[in-house]
């Protein structure tokens, strides 16, 4: 299954250069990150509202917008579909409260290194 997100990638990928005139995925890439995520953002509220509709096929095709338009933000910061499954697979398996107690404390002990600025 993950083979058509590879091949979206390798799209994607391919168009980060082209004519921002002919391709709507060189538009984004032209137009900066900024462009890029705030099209991620929309694509995530057109999806939440699909699914408060409870359309089902609403909520598949703004799924499959949002999932194509976070292609097109891995690629702007150098990652690929199978970065996201690599993590996905890592968590497998996991409790969802475990692994979010897990980040905070990476994060805490993250701050506690941190050197204190001058007083």
């Amino acid at each position: 299954m993950s083979d058509i997100l590879e091949r979206l990638a390798d799209v994607v990928e391919s168009r980060k250069s082209g004519d921002p005139e002919k391709s709507y995925v060189s538009r984004l890439f032209a137009r900066g990150p900024d462009a890029i995520l705030k099209k991620v953002g929309e694509e995530a509220t057109e999806t939440v509202m699909a699914a408060k509709d409870g359309d089902l096929l609403r909520i598949v095709g703004e799924t499959a917008d949002l999932w194509f338009h976070c292609l097109i933000m891995l690629a702007q910061f150098g990652l690929r579909p199978a970065d996201v499954l690599a993590e996905l697979r890592r968590r497998e398996g996991i409790s969802g409260i475990d692994e979010k107690a897990a980040r905070a404390d990476k994060r805490r002990a993250k701050a506690e290194r941190k050197p204190r600025g001058r007083r």
